[in-house]
């Protein structure tokens, strides 16, 4: 039993090798189409994500000017997303349950939210949020030639990217990603972003640098995987900020995001005041 248990991995492993082969070996993919490959379906996940709600947990770490550890925080979270925007309701702090009174402060919040997402095409910023999609992101990209590398054991089209300066760009979470460069892994099978990092190659002044400046160095990585089975949406991401913050000297901070335990739901404003997550009946 343990030769034939052993064959079979062999078989299998020697299998991969030769499918990765003949992938490396095909030609790479139109740049131009590729990324309007991905774009499309990108805008897709942007959509289908609307029939998820999902749990993320963050931990913020406060750093000093040597990069040490000052203060580290944590919220647990429910999040979903009405016409394009995200809702986010808080569950935790810190490893402990909400009070009753915070509990409460949060479901009024939640519930105005939902009803301005209602009301506020998805283009637009909700409250104030500054967001932008990765479909998006790519649209207002410069993009250098496409490489090939095994991201997580899938065959991957790897890019550079770095923002259009000449870009047509509406809000400041636009604006700010002209100031970015990056790469990004495309999943070549699905054609679905699996992996971006990026970086501000310069600073960016907010509001003219009258409200905060986000400063040269500041990074971030972002993650998408399958979900139940084929969907892919995001998994989780990591971030280092650096910033300057009118009447704060500077900030200093890094932060880890996981997306977990994806389910499908409703969400029935008018019927729901409270704008609760309702799971889909079979």
């Amino acid at each position: 039993m343990r030769l034939r248990s052993q064959a079979g991995s062999l078989f299998f492993f020697a299998a991969s090798v030769l499918a990765c082969a003949a992938q490396s070996n095909a030609p790479l993919p139109d740049p131009r189409q590729l990324i309007r490959d991905v774009v499309a379906h990108q805008k897709q996940v942007e959509k289908v994500r609307e029939n998820f709600t999902y749990s993320s947990q963050i931990t913020v770490q406060d750093l000093d000017s040597n990069g040490k550890v000052t203060k580290t925080e944590s919220f647990e979270n429910e999040d979903f997303f009405v016409n394009g925007h995200a809702i986010r309701r808080q569950v935790k702090k810190n490893g402990k349950p909400l009070s009753d009174h915070d509990q409460q402060k949060e479901t009024e919040s939640v519930t105005r939210q939902v009803q301005k997402a209602e009301k506020t095409p998805s283009d637009q910023p909700l409250d104030g949020q500054q967001t932008i999609g990765i479909s998006r992101v790519l649209e207002i990209m410069d993009v250098g030639p496409p490489r090939r590398e095994t991201f997580r054991n899938r065959p991957t089209v790897v890019f550079d990217f770095v923002g259009r300066k000449n870009a047509k760009t509406h809000g400041m979470a636009e604006e700010a990603s002209k100031k970015l460069k990056g790469t990004i892994w495309i999943d070549e099978a699905d054609r679905e972003v699996a992996h971006l990092e990026v970086t501000f190659f310069d600073n960016f002044h907010v509001a003219g640098g009258l409200l905060a400046n986000i400063q040269k160095g500041s990074s971030f990585r972002f993650d998408q995987a399958p979900v139940e089975g084929a969907m892919w949406l995001p998994t989780g991401g990591e971030g280092n900020v650096q910033a300057r913050i009118v009447l704060v000297k500077n900030m200093r901070q890094h932060f880890m995001e996981r997306n977990y335990d994806y389910k499908r739901f409703q969400v029935d404003a008018q019927q729901n005041k409270d704008a609760k997550v309702v799971k889909e009946k079979n």
